[in-house]
């Protein structure tokens, strides 16, 4: 169900895929489940998983889901929201401002530019820790590789005592 697809072409991998989405004009208008998780490299089973939560809401033709450009877009905006640590909820929330025709746009923005600074605060936080984290397991390597060094040249019996 995965696709042979290399990451870099799926259409959810390029930072300007979460404004895309919005005015993005497919080249078609309707998608089976299997269109859909193929070009946006994901699952049947995450595709359905998300309409169970709610999240997306495909017409049905018999027991076929049959998905319009909006569900795409919102498909792309789901996975790019989980990509970038977003729980359903805060999805949701970000999904529903949009509304039914575009009129909630603006909060919905205004929304996307406060949560990405906080994200970007929270990510700087991170990398702060993460960058002390590596000084220190670095020094630990260096001064084990020293030791590891001057055990190497002594003599055999000298490294019990």
């Amino acid at each position: 169900m995965d696709d042979a697809k290399t990451p870099s072409s799926r259409a959810t991998d390029h930072p300007g895929s979460f404004l895309d989405a919005h005015r993005q004009r497919a080249t078609q208008d309707v998608f089976g489940i299997a269109d859909l998780a193929t070009e946006l490299g994901t699952t049947h089973r995450a595709i359905r998983f998300y309409e169970d939560k709610g999240l997306l809401s495909p017409k049905r033709v018999g027991t076929t889901r049959v998905y319009g450009r909006r569900e795409r877009a919102r498909l792309i905006l789901i996975l790019r929201g989980k990509r970038l640590g977003m729980s359903l909820d805060d999805i949701r929330e970000y999904l529903d401002l949009y509304g039914e025709h575009g009129e909630g746009r603006v909060k919905q923005l205004a929304r996307v530019v406060e949560r990405s600074s906080q994200f970007i605060d929270e990510l700087e936080e991170r990398k702060q820790h993460l960058e002390q984290t590596l000084t220190e397991v670095r020094f630990i390597r260096d001064v084990s590789q020293k030791k590891l060094d001057q055990l190497a040249r002594t003599k055999p019996t000298d490294r019990t005592g």
